[in-house]
């Protein structure tokens, strides 16, 4: 077996290799552009992945692949049979193999999505915790298994990792295991310090356990001759770039710059020269017994880490240059190559015959990691409207907490699939009543110290049971969390509900990650709460700007930014709407602790007059006051300053000035529709003439507690005169009204610039 498993190691190498040559040298490229790709970074994984594949991997596993190395999935999905040899041929073509493992886009087998270093690395571990959520279900759907994570170690530069890492969540995975290939290079260069064994510290001290494969079998048993103890310090004590070099030696310079003592080129004299090179290069990332047997080690009580030391290029003629990271290798090279493990560049795709050791090795693994599809439960039928006006003075902020509690009485089953989660700011963001009623998830029931405590408001339950999980402050973990609760729908066939709170100003801080997530198929809502610098006095460092142009900019995302909290609770049902099922969508609700006067809000009573306001709020805007007659300006406000907006209308009527008022909830619906309106996408465009129909067109003048870019578009509807006013520069400290008049967006501002509209 160890022989036929070292045939097809050989086999996975070449075929990533190959793919990579074909893509960049064969496959003709009109625009002359860079195709690119990753023969070394491949190359460095080709054992690793080969031992955990065809040696340990099991059908409920999922394994996340370090971008560098998507040839190599694909090389060994190939020779399992679940990718049809014309793929090959088109690694990073429109349409073909990704540039990175895709789950959405790749037509093989993918588990995890990666590209963006760090997030891919972290995936296993929300995607652990997602499937123990699922398992809590009542019927154990979401199985057991490992979750595997490929990383390179230049990724564990990327402070994801380590905020993943270090959350408190994490130490008790004990199915989260990476693998860190330590080839000791970046992009650019060789790693310039011995990093390993302060790592090994780091993981450790967070509770994970520490496995090292550092050596292969020849070495090994090198360093049990007279002379080995010195060889293996040699080794341990040489830097990370003399290490490299002496991957480049001839056998002769090897003989000259390795020894470091008598007994040392005592033992080198006793080998070939074949021996020497393959010596120094049996790493133990490189020797399948040997990371079988680290495999074999690990402990499932606790997360682990694997050290596999590596050579980026391995077998290859790049193999240890500093400059290898995007090299490819020329034709005589590849045949070469070719040569040496037993295929031929004229027939590069040729598998193994299935009567060969090597053949039936593949179909074994085949039908050993078969899984049949997920069969996707269908998700609850969300309610349109849960026939509550709310009424009195209300913020839509805490507006989604009272719509959260509401949702458990008025749709159970819909509530029973909603999961919470927030980093550390639950409270701060309204979600008390909610976590009061529904507990916080745990894999254990845990005693709460203050359920007995008359002063406590908010009851800590901590329960199998519970909807709501708590992290710790880092918003790329939450958002990390949020992509893979939105995808147990297609992995395990158990649509959620998953609903992210954190302060608004820190959605920049996790938007990489959160659109990442989007990416790779998570379908969940984020609520960035509170938001603008209507948050007046909480100053600069809490005032979003920029977030309204995100939600509108951000693909796979429907983004609202209601007024009242009968807008918040329409919006949210219809996000709910359109999670865990194919074609699904992702959210961004934008909510404000401002209170506002419901009543403002003037939600009609007859009940088809409602069901038509519901539809326009889901569908971007809609009319919220019409002047008599001809109007001389229309007001489009958006979110916690539509109190200012009708206030400006008020003023302007009493100087004669007939003004239309229509609250934006969502501008990206409204673009949509605009776009699609001049033949770009298919959106609806109804929404366009129910908020700004075309007999009332007017100068406009557009606001809202950010960018003023935001909404400028709407300009371009009936090409009117506009102004659009909004926040442009960081924000102050102080009360409201002086922090909206300092900014240009208080009631004065807006009348002043409708007055220079219409005079």
């Amino acid at each position: 077996m160890t022989a036929a498993l070292q045939e097809v190691e050989q086999r996975v190498l070449w075929l990533a290799t190959a793919m990579i040559d074909h893509a960049n040298r064969v496959r003709p490229n009109a625009s002359g552009l860079k195709v690119g790709g990753h023969q070394a970074s491949s190359a460095s994984m080709a054992t690793i992945m080969t031992a955990l594949w065809f040696g340990h991997l099991r059908p409920e596993d999922r394994v996340s692949v370090k971008p560098h190395a998507s040839p190599v999935l694909h090389a060994i999905n190939y020779l399992l049979g679940e990718l049809d040899e014309p793929y090959l041929r088109t690694l990073r073509s429109f349409g073909g193999l990704q540039s990175y493992p895709s789950r959405s886009k790749d037509p093989d087998r993918v588990d995890y999505s990666t590209g963006s270093v760090g997030i891919g690395a972290t995936a296993p571990i929300w995607g652990a915790l997602a499937r123990r959520y699922v398992g809590t279900l009542g019927d154990g759907a979401g199985g057991t298994g490992r979750q595997y994570s490929l990383v390179g170690d230049a990724e564990l530069d990327e402070g994801a990792c380590w905020e993943a890492i270090l959350d408190p969540m994490v130490a008790g995975l004990g199915e989260v295991c990476w693998i860190v290939d330590l080839n000791r290079q970046s992009l650019d260069r060789v790693v310039p310090q011995i990093a390993a064994d302060r790592l090994r510290a780091m993981f450790e001290a967070a509770g994970w356990q520490v496995l090292t494969a550092k050596y292969g079998r020849l070495l090994t048993e090198l360093f049990e001759r007279p002379g080995g103890d010195g060889l293996r310090r040699r080794l341990d004590a040489m830097s990370n770039a003399e290490f490299q070099r002496l991957l480049r030696c001839t056998p002769a310079q090897l003989r000259e710059r390795l020894p470091d003592a008598p007994a040392v080129q005592t033992l080198l004299d006793d080998l070939d020269d074949a021996t020497l090179g393959a010596a120094l290069r049996n790493l133990g990332g490189h020797d399948l017994q040997t990371l079988g047997a680290t495999l074999d080690a690990i402990d499932d009580d606790r997360p682990t880490v694997v050290f596999a030391y590596t050579v980026k290029g391995y077998g290859l003629a790049t193999e240890g240059h500093p400059q290898n990271h995007s090299s490819m290798l020329t034709e005589a090279q590849l045949r070469a190559l070719a040569d040496r493990v037993g295929t031929s560049l004229d027939a590069p795709w040729e598998r193994f015959d299935p009567q060969s050791a090597a053949g039936q090795l593949c179909a074994e693994t085949a039908a050993r990691l078969h899984r049949s599809p997920a069969v996707a439960r269908p998700p609850a039928e969300v309610p349109a409207d849960l026939g509550r006006t709310p009424a009195g003075t209300a913020s839509t902020q805490a507006a989604l907490g009272r719509a959260l509690l509401d949702l458990t009485r008025q749709a159970p089953e819909v509530a029973s699939r909603v999961v919470t989660a927030a980093p550390d700011v639950a409270s701060s963001t309204n979600l008390g009543g909610w976590i009061n009623k529904v507990g916080v998830w745990s894999a254990d029931n845990r005693r709460d110290w203050f359920d007995d405590d008359p002063e406590t408001i908010l009851h800590w339950r901590e329960r199998p049971g519970g909807q709501h999980i708590e992290l710790g402050i880092a918003e790329v973990n939450l958002v990390g969390l949020l992509g893979e609760l939105g995808a147990t729908w297609s992995r395990w066939g158990e649509p959620l509900l998953p609903i992210g709170v954190l302060y608004d100003p820190f959605v920049e801080r996790a938007l990489e990650p959160w659109s990442f997530g989007i990416y790779a198929g998570g379908q969940s809502i984020l609520v960035g709460t509170p938001a603008g610098v209507t948050l007046a006095a909480e100053g600069g460092a809490h005032q979003s700007i920029k977030t309204p142009s995100i939600g509108l900019e951000q693909p796979g995302c429907t983004a609202y930014e209601p007024a009242f909290a009968l807008d918040l609770e329409w919006s949210l049902l219809a996000a709910l709407g359109r999670l865990g099922r194919p074609g699904g969508e992702s959210a961004y609700l934008r909510l404000s602790s401002r209170p506002v006067d419901q009543a403002l809000a003037a939600v009609p009573t007859d009940p088809a007059a409602r069901e038509r306001r519901r539809r326009q709020v889901v569908a971007g805007a809609y009319p919220l006051r019409r002047a008599p007659g001809t109007p001389a300006v229309t007001i489009a406000a958006m979110g916690a300053l539509l109190p200012e907006a009708l206030a400006a209308a008020d003023r302007l009527a009493a100087l004669d000035v007939a003004a239309d008022v229509v609250c934006v909830t969502s501008p990206g619906l409204l673009f949509r529709a605009f776009q699609a309106r001049a033949g770009f996408g298919t959106a609806q465009s109804w929404i366009l003439d129910a908020a700004f129909p075309p007999d009332r067109a007017a100068p406009l003048l557009t606001v809202l507690d950010g960018h003023p870019h935001t909404l400028a578009f709407l300009a371009g509807l009936h090409r009117v005169p506009a102004r659009h006013l909004g926040v442009t520069s960081f924000g102050q400290s102080g009360e409201l009204d002086a922090v909206h008049r300092h900014h240009g967006i208080d009631t004065d501002s807006l009348v002043r610039a409708a007055l220079d509209l219409t005079f």
